[in-house]
């Protein structure tokens, strides 16, 4: 596959996603700008999460049915205008509709992920994966911090029209660079597609486990995001700024993670995702040391993103190479699987930072963490070498 039109992809999946966690760090100024409460703002927050979800199960799964790049150019577009719809929103309900819509397009991430993935040549899918994904996970930490540091030069609304802009020059050069590929699978009917989504999850075995692994690793990820903010704001006295930053220690785990997907490639996939349940182990002990050393905080933030991002990599590489005329499908039960259970670890996180701490929220990452060994453990013993994946 070329290599531009990898780079294009990671970027793409970067920009798309981001959208999804640029209103985190506003917060507090959209609030005071429309006259609202704290909590009313912080429905935006769900609203992006309620139209990625609609989007996971009602968009994604198209990529089986019509070519994906037809979609590719249509969500950027409408993602375009939901993003200058946030801009120009006069008061909060406006906004979170706008909201809502940026949250469904935002998809087009999912849609551009197996699209790469069916363009890859078997022997460089998990390399390909693991570059899309890393631009993916990456425009997750990087919102955050780009977010915080515009607004405070040029306020909130700044945020979105810069984020329109890349959303549009970045569907031009899709428009333009995007193979043409056929459909996967076009006698197939929009009900027949969803009707599909439970007999894969039934007939597939190693989507399940993949799905667990997911599921495990997005929880740890969610549960120390969630609450990091509580920890430098009590026990540290650091405000949005500094927590955005450390963002930044989450994109060395994140690059560091881009080889999972040529381990994968060369049939490592088993052993490379007891590494990372292992990085992750080792984070969270690290991020308990973390409530009085910045540093220990900071590794302990490499080790769990690289754990967690190297375990994402692994698995898509093995779905994409598992039923390729069902690409979109594995996709939108793998992502809704991951999305569903870091909503519950975003409360659990929560939850337990008001009950004990940040001690109390490592004792929930790490015993997630120590989770995903004993399953990975259970594999390993119960599977014969050959059918390890």
């Amino acid at each position: 596959m070329d290599r531009r039109l990898v780079v294009l992809f990671a970027v793409a999946c970067g920009a798309s996603v981001a959208n999804l966690y640029y209103a985190q760090p506003l917060l507090d100024r959209i609030a005071r700008d429309l006259d609202v409460s704290p909590g009313a703002a912080g429905l935006l927050v769900t609203a992006s999460q309620i139209g990625y979800a609609l989007g996971l199960v009602t968009i994604v799964p198209l990529g089986d049915l019509i070519a994906r790049h037809k979609l590719v150019g249509p969500l950027m577009a409408a993602c375009t205008l939901a993003l200058l719809g946030a801009a120009a929103a006069p008061g909060l309900p406006v906004l979170l509709l706008a909201i809502l819509g940026v949250g469904l397009t935002a998809v087009v991430a999912q849609v551009l992920v197996p699209l790469a993935g069916a363009l890859a040549a078997d022997h460089e899918r998990g390399t390909v994966v693991g570059t899309v994904m890393s631009g993916l996970l990456i425009g997750i930490l990087a919102a955050r911090t780009f977010a915080g540091l515009l607004a405070a030069v040029a306020g909130w609304r700044a945020v979105y029209i810069a984020a329109a802009v890349m959303s549009a020059l970045l569907g031009v050069v899709l428009h333009r660079m995007l193979p043409r590929l056929a459909p996967a699978d076009p006698d197939l009917t929009y009900t027949s597609l969803i009707r599909s989504l439970w007999p894969l999850v039934r007939d597939e075995p190693v989507l399940r486990r993949r799905m667990i692994y997911g599921a495990i690793g997005m929880a740890g990820f969610t549960v120390v995001w969630t609450s990091l903010a509580f920890l430098m704001a009590e026990d540290y006295g650091k405000g949005e700024a500094e927590t955005g930053l450390l963002g930044l220690a989450g994109l060395v785990g994140a690059g560091a993670a881009m080889g999972a997907g040529r381990l994968a490639d060369r049939g490592w996939a088993h052993r490379a995702t007891g590494t990372f349940l292992l990085c992750v182990v080792g984070g969270w002990g690290l991020l308990w040391a973390g409530g009085e050393s910045i540093a220990a905080l900071i590794a302990g933030l490499v080790l769990v993103d690289l754990g967690m991002q190297g375990q994402h990599i692994t698995n898509q590489s093995i779905l994409y190479a598992l039923r390729p005329e069902a690409r979109s499908r594995l996709t939108t039960l793998y992502m809704t699987g991951n999305f569903a259970v870091g909503a519950i670890a975003s409360a659990t996180s929560a939850v337990a930072w008001s009950a004990g701490g940040w001690d109390a929220v490592c004792l929930v990452g790490g015993g997630l963490a120590v989770l995903g060994c004993l399953v990975w453990l259970d594999e390993h013993v119960r599977a014969r070498p050959t059918v390890r994946r």
